[in-house]
């Protein structure tokens, strides 16, 4: 299977278009389908959330190695970083969610352009029977705590 179809539930709107979308700061509005309205039921109860987006503006294809990201003088593979140039150019940011307005979401954290097409939203954290699961012992590379 090569291909999958995916569709938009709504974009994303941005105060403006030249805001830098790496302020974690900055607040964003996320404007689902009106047909999708009931769907966002119960959403305001959680205070944060994962955005799914389609990094549409992305147009490098060369994602076998991320040139910024060495490790002991490797190339570090585009799969191990976040960096945008994906074979799907696919993002995802656990954002947090300010408000709820009918089908409209304002958010703080998200690192997407203005118009970006939103794909999908799962609240945080998971749950399995009852449980959430919040993940507190991770691990990060070397390179990814080095200090620029």
């Amino acid at each position: 299977m090569d291909s999958i179809q995916i569709k938009s539930i709504g974009f994303v709107v941005r105060k403006s278009s030249d805001e830098d979308d790496k302020d974690r700061s900055l607040i964003s509005k996320i404007v689902i389908k009106k047909s999708l309205t009931k769907a966002l039921d119960g959403i305001e109860n959680f205070s944060h959330i994962y955005i799914i987006f389609w990094m549409d503006k992305i147009k490098d294809t060369s994602y076998l190695h991320h040139p910024s990201k060495i490790q002991d003088s490797k190339p570090v593979g585009i799969l191990a970083t976040r960096a945008p140039i994906h074979p799907n150019p696919i993002g995802l940011t656990l954002v947090e969610l300010l408000k709820r307005d009918n089908n409209i979401l304002w958010v703080k954290g998200l690192d997407a352009l203005d118009n970006t097409p939103v794909l999908d939203i799962k609240p945080y954290p998971d749950w399995e029977h009852g449980k959430c699961i919040i993940i507190n012992d991770f691990r990060v590379p070397k390179w990814l705590k080095r200090k620029s």
